[in-house]
């Protein structure tokens, strides 16, 4: 099955990076937001970051031309229903998103295939909602999806070879290194990455080392762009936290339970370089460790 028309639920970082990633391999890319001023703050992301690609001429302004004019956005969720395949890449809440699919469930032609971008929820536990669960699958992209190559391709119980084959080969159409994964919360890369940014926060709990030397050790030790506690203040310390509990519901291994520092600073506000202030304070000219 060839993916000719592609349906984006979400506009946000990650719904405007994929949505702009399909168009930029030529398909037809339809994205929705729940209102008008999400949509245009969407399609605003998308514009700057192929503004970004012209300025380092890696497009010309011909292809940024033909490449805007495969997206449309819209406010109205059927818009959606004549599409190859719908990527949901909305908030990280099961019920919104199994109400989502169950309304497209009811509209969409039958041979659509449905996705969803979820980092650690049950894949099957939102399938199950529709009448298609052999056509369901797990479409995970990582931030700044324009930049980054993996996405991880989901198969539940119920899923058919040949969805999860056209979802692979969808992933290899626009551009994407994709690695197969089962359905199991945080599937391969946050089921490993997890687990090793709460460890880091536990040796600042436990005072092994401070937070640049923790960082510093990582980076030059194992050759990692970043340390963990950059990595979580990039990430969102919210994010991860919520992300956590998730996976320790699942689980239930001490390796994914919340440290108690990680949740106070969720409490008080601080959730990296979002807020401002995380395990660093992004408040000056450099960040600089803020415990």
């Amino acid at each position: 099955m060839e993916i000719k028309k592609v349906g984006i639920i979400g506009c946000g970082l990650m719904g405007s990076g994929i949505a702009q990633v399909c168009a930029q391999a030529g398909i037809q890319t339809v994205v929705h937001e729940i209102d008008k001023d999400a949509l245009e703050k969407g399609m605003s992301r998308i514009d700057k970051g192929l503004g970004r690609l012209e300025k380092k001429e890696k497009i010309t302004t011909e292809e940024k031309s033909s490449i805007q004019g495969r997206i449309t956005g819209t406010t109205d969720l059927l818009k959606l229903k004549d599409s190859d395949l719908i990527i949901e890449a909305a908030i990280e809440d099961i019920a919104i998103k199994r109400s989502i699919f169950k309304t497209l469930d009811e509209e969409c032609k039958p041979e659509t295939i449905f996705a969803t971008n979820t980092s650690s929820l049950s894949v099957i536990d939102i399938a199950a909602r529709t009448s298609r669960t052999d056509r369901f699958c797990g479409l995970h992209f990582f931030n700044p999806v324009p930049v980054m190559a993996l996405v991880e391709v989901v198969r539940t119980l119920t899923t058919s070879d040949e969805t999860f084959n056209n979802a692979f080969n969808f992933a290899k159409q626009i551009g994407k290194e994709p690695i197969a994964c089962k359905d199991n919360s945080g599937f391969v890369v946050n089921l490993l990455l997890v687990p090793f940014m709460l460890d880091a926060i536990r040796a600042v709990e436990n005072g092994i080392a401070s937070i640049v030397d923790i960082d510093k050790g990582m980076q030059l030790g194992c050759g990692h762009p970043m340390g963990p506690l950059t990595l979580l203040d990039f990430v969102g310390l919210d994010t991860t936290y919520y992300i956590a509990n998730i996976m320790f519901d699942e689980y239930r291994e001490t390796r994914y339970a919340p440290p108690p520092l990680l949740k106070r600073l969720v409490l008080a506000g601080h959730l990296g370089k979002k807020s401002g202030r995380g395990f660093y304070d992004y408040t000056g000219d450099e960040p600089v460790p803020a415990l």
